[in-house]
């Protein structure tokens, strides 16, 4: 049984307080996730993808940005500190990781941009809030990316696929189908169900403290869309919790 207890602030190291069965699960989830999306890459930049058919190329791409999207729940965990909790600074290379994986994105900074977020939810301080005046999907997407990405990423990604390309010979179709186009549907993914469903503003108005609602969804259904992201009052009544601990909170409500 996961115990409730308040997770301390940032400065403190964020050292959790989540009790769970197995000490290691945490560690064990992240560490399949890594090597799932390795050897899916892996054998996906290998194909002959003008032999593909259309019904086995897009449930590839789909399960490629599942796999991605799994990178990125793993260092968002790794931020709360519960992917190793025994071991700060593991936790931590843990998260760095899977934010290189996923794009070169500075662990870092986005460590501190999310608790941020997590301590002034909904705000103009709220770096993953809107600007205030466009409240639209891809407006706030941009507004959203625009805090994270840096020319340096696009420069050192783009240097990346180059190498692939030339050095390894990997043909353009298969790096843009299967590295470039997941990574892309990940982060639309990413942000529909872990920013802006729960995070837009309810007709009665936000509940405060936390300005955030759940998606309510089937268990099975919140794993495929977003790894129980869309359980997101109860991520941030609970931000101690594992993603995949998160369903527990929600039938406990």
């Amino acid at each position: 049984m996961i115990q409730l207890e308040q997770p301390p602030s940032y400065q403190t190291k964020l050292t959790p307080v989540v009790k769970s069965k197995s000490q290691f699960q945490g560690l064990f989830i992240a560490i399949v996730i890594v090597i799932a999306w390795v050897i899916s890459l892996s054998l996906l930049l290998s194909l002959n993808i003008s032999k593909l058919q259309f019904w086995i190329l897009l449930p590839s791409i789909a399960w490629q940005t599942f796999l991605y999207t799994g990178l990125f729940i793993t260092s968002h965990d790794a931020m709360h500190g519960v992917v190793f909790p025994q071991n700060s600074k593991i936790n931590h290379l843990i998260g760095t990781l899977t934010l290189s994986l996923y794009g070169l994105l500075p662990y870092k900074k986005l460590l501190k941009k999310h608790w941020l977020h997590h301590e002034n939810p909904a705000t103009q301080i709220d770096p993953d809030f809107h600007n205030g005046k466009h409240k639209n999907f891809f407006a706030w997407y941009f507004h959203f990316m625009k805090g994270y990405w840096s020319w340096g990423q696009i420069i050192a990604l783009t240097l990346i696929y180059q190498f692939a390309n030339r050095i390894f010979h990997i043909p353009h179709a298969n790096l843009i189908t299967f590295w470039v186009l997941p990574s892309l549907l990940s982060s639309f993914q990413l942000f529909y169900f872990g920013t802006f469903l729960p995070h837009s503003e309810p007709i009665a108005g936000y509940i405060q403290p936390h300005c955030a609602q759940t998606i309510n969804r089937p268990i099975w259904w919140s794993f495929i869309t977003c790894y129980h992201f869309g359980y997101h009052e109860e991520h941030h009544k609970c931000p101690h919790v594992s993603w995949w601990q998160l369903p527990e909170i929600y039938k406990a409500k």
